[in-house]
């Protein structure tokens, strides 16, 4: 797909690279960012519930699901000189070791204003199911025209 500002429409999509979770990427990602809450490594410690959830063993961490994104918009924009400017996300599915998850951007609106070109993406992970993982929106910034 194209990302010349001049030639994006409203639905068209952007697919990202997908990923195989596995116990190793998990704790590389919790080394990353050092974060070592027990949700992302101790089996043991999900045996018990949270509240009325029970994820029946270690989950992804969420951010990892945002830098996927990240990754699909930058991969996407930066060929064009176009800058990932806000992303939010929402985790709404757990994500476990053995899943694999792709993200996938669909251009929602774009705006052209005194200083600048902006789209804005509705971004969503679905995993091998075909289940959403993870929702939110991203705002990429074009340069002016010439």
């Amino acid at each position: 797909m194209s990302t010349n500002f001049e030639t994006l429409n409203a639905g068209d999509t952007i697919d990202g690279p997908s990923f195989a979770v596995s116990r190793e990427s998990i704790r590389l990602f919790c080394d990353g960012s050092l974060d070592y809450n027990p949700l992302h490594l101790d089996d043991d410690y999900m045996k018990n519930s949270f509240g009325k959830t029970n994820f029946g063993g270690i989950i992804m961490h969420g951010m990892n699901n945002f830098g996927l994104i990240t990754r699909m918009l930058t991969d996407w924009a930066y060929p064009a000189g176009a800058i990932h400017r806000r992303l939010e996300t929402r985790w709404v599915k757990p994500v476990k070791p053995g899943d694999t998850i792709r993200p996938v951007g669909i251009i929602k609106a774009k705006q052209v204003t005194q200083k600048s070109r902006w789209v804005l993406i509705d971004v969503l992970v679905k995993n091998q199911h075909d289940e959403k993982v993870a929702t939110g929106e991203a705002m990429v910034e074009f340069p002016t025209a010439a």
